[in-house]
């Protein structure tokens, strides 16, 4: 994969994280944690495997249940 689709790969997850966290004001604090880490492990994952969408999706997937699991009560 080219540079330029995979920077351009990384923003889009970058962005749509973002948005989707616009839409957080109703949500509980484990449900933001959850929303924050899986957008999170998504930039984090596509970047160490180089845009790879099965980076992005599993960086997303673990990142979501750290983000729901540090606000367990």
């Amino acid at each position: 994969m080219n540079r330029s689709l995979r920077h351009f790969l990384g923003l889009s997850t970058l962005v749509v994280g973002s948005l989707a966290l616009s839409a957080c004001a109703g949500m509980s604090e484990r449900s933001k944690a959850t929303a924050v880490g899986a957008a999170v492990g998504g930039v984090a994952g596509s970047v160490l495997t180089n845009g790879s969408p099965v980076g992005a999706v599993g960086g997303a997937v673990i990142g979501g249940v750290i983000g729901n699991d540090a606000k367990k009560k």
